[in-house]
């Protein structure tokens, strides 16, 4: 984790965990010959509380003689700004506010002090979720620059420890509140897992959570292969460059961020000798690359490409992040949408800004996207919305999500065994005049009508217990176009 002459920037809270770090840290310093250099990130949501901790963390750094540099932030307002969940804001400021000192500072490692119990609440978190092998990594000990030195011991350990040290340490009220998911985790289902279940469940998530790690580096040295035999890069010849981009879209940072290539080609003869695993993982690689991240690549989106090298040649798909993926004759080309490929469509479908607002062919309404926190997937039904209002279980989505007119063999989900009826039965069977069918705006992924503003959603997109990301859509109109009727539902038919 940590060499002679490495610069660690850690983060130190004023909590247990982060206090414990920081004291460990410093005893070691002088042993390994390396520097410490801490990062206090102010959340500007606890008022004094918030100052309390940043001001005995300043006090603690000083009798340690450990330079502080210190970070504020209004969480509140960047949740809103970025549409996320405060939890995730937080942790995403926090990350940036490490890698901006690490950067500035002369940082070589960023030392974080997740624990053992930390690792167990984010595997079961994962697995709750819907995760693959990936997932049940659970937190690695290093990770590149990443490092984390307390995963080997659990929370009680570390509290034993300063209590023993008379070491004092201050207390986020927030932790104890169930608001946030992962607390939800720590106080209710970790703990009946430890008195009903085993009262080593914490220990065995991380064995397993190791095992896991094991496997997955097997496989990605499964998947470089792959990639040196299956896929291509138009205009790159060299196998170094090809190793080169791989590495790149590999990363190695917590929240990786991908090098971009504008088109890869996977050849299907080649891919179809890979084991199914590596089948997989190699389509998300590629695709991870040409977006230039693996950010809301989903199984769907997977298996939709899987799918593709089974089709006829010229067969299209639209992906999220402006991505496509076409059949050639000898695989799959995945590139990046082109300017004029998008004015084109444009003329005819204006695609949805996920999250964020987009602007309608009418020139009238607008639609506002963001993500629901899966926490509050039980309030689909129990929150009334007006029918211009719809939570959509964002997995099932296949191409990017927009907004038009209707188009020839555009179909609905009617039921949940999935049965389609044709756009223009429902028109008919709804009694819709003819002048209204070619107006009327639909909200589409592909040839999927996912929701009829005003009218209803497709059955395929309703919130299930197998739902993972909840995407919200709301249409707004100009006050002189309000329709006074707009009834109430929970975000199913209407």
């Amino acid at each position: 984790m940590i060499r002679a002459g490495d610069t660690v920037i850690t983060g130190v809270s004023g909590g247990a965990d982060s206090v414990c770090l920081l004291f460990i840290l410093s005893k070691l310093q002088k042993k390994l010959g390396f520097e410490i250099k801490a990062c206090h990130v102010n959340h500007g949501i606890r008022g004094e509380a918030a100052d309390a901790d940043e001001a005995y963390v300043k006090q603690l750094c000083e009798s340690l003689r450990i330079p502080c540099r210190f970070f504020h932030e209004n969480v509140e307002w960047i949740a809103k700004k970025r549409k996320q969940s405060p939890e995730e804001a937080g942790r995403m400021v926090r990350r940036e506010a490490f890698e901006t000192m690490c950067r500035e500072d002369g940082g070589t490692k960023i030392a974080t002090a997740h624990h053992r119990d930390d690792n167990a609440e984010t595997v079961l978190l994962n697995i709750a979720r819907g995760t693959g092998l990936k997932g049940l990594c659970g937190i690695r000990p290093v990770q590149g620059k990443w490092i984390r030195p307390l995963l080997g011991l659990d929370r009680e350990q570390i509290e034993n420890l300063l209590t023993e040290q008379g070491i004092r340490w201050c207390t986020d009220a927030t932790n104890e509140e169930d608001a946030y998911t992962r607390n939800r985790i720590r106080h209710n289902i970790l703990p009946v897992l430890k008195s009903q279940v085993n009262e080593g469940v914490v220990r065995h998530l991380e064995e397993l959570s190791v095992q896991a790690q094991e496997v997955w580096e097997y496989l990605e040295k499964g998947i470089e292969a792959a990639w040196e035999r299956c896929v291509e890069i138009p205009g790159q010849e060299e196998r170094e460059e090809k190793s080169r981009t791989l590495e790149h879209v590999r990363g190695t940072g917590v929240d990786r961020v991908c090098s971009r290539c504008e088109s890869l080609h996977i050849d299907g003869a080649c891919l179809k000798q890979e084991p199914p695993a590596v089948q997989k993982m190699l389509v998300k690689e590629c695709l991870a690359s040409v977006r230039g991240s693996e950010k809301d690549i989903g199984a769907v989106h997977l298996q939709a490409v899987m799918e593709l090298f089974g089709r006829q040649c010229g067969r299209k798909l639209d992906l999220p992040g402006n991505v496509t993926a076409e059949r050639t004759y000898r695989g799959v080309l995945i590139s990046r949408r082109s300017e004029t490929g998008r004015a084109a469509a444009q003329e005819d479908e204006v695609r949805l800004n996920i999250p964020g607002i987009t602007s309608l062919p009418d020139g009238i309404r607008k639609a506002d996207c963001r993500f629901v926190d899966i926490s509050e997937a039980g309030k689909a039904k129990e929150i009334p919305q007006k029918s211009y209002t719809k939570w959509i279980d964002y997995d099932i989505i296949k191409c990017n999500l927009s907004v038009r007119t209707r188009h020839s063999g555009d179909y609905l989900v009617v039921d949940d065994k999935g049965s389609r009826q044709k756009l223009k039965s429902w028109f008919i069977n709804e009694k819709i005049p003819q002048k209204e069918r070619d107006e009327m705006l639909l909200v589409a992924d592909g040839q999927h009508i996912v929701w009829i503003p005003g009218h209803r959603m497709s059955r395929a997109c309703q919130i299930s217990n197998r739902t993972e990301k909840i995407l919200e859509i709301k249409i707004t109109e100009d006050k002189r176009n309000v329709r006074n009727d707009q009834g109430t539902d929970s975000g199913g038919e209407s």
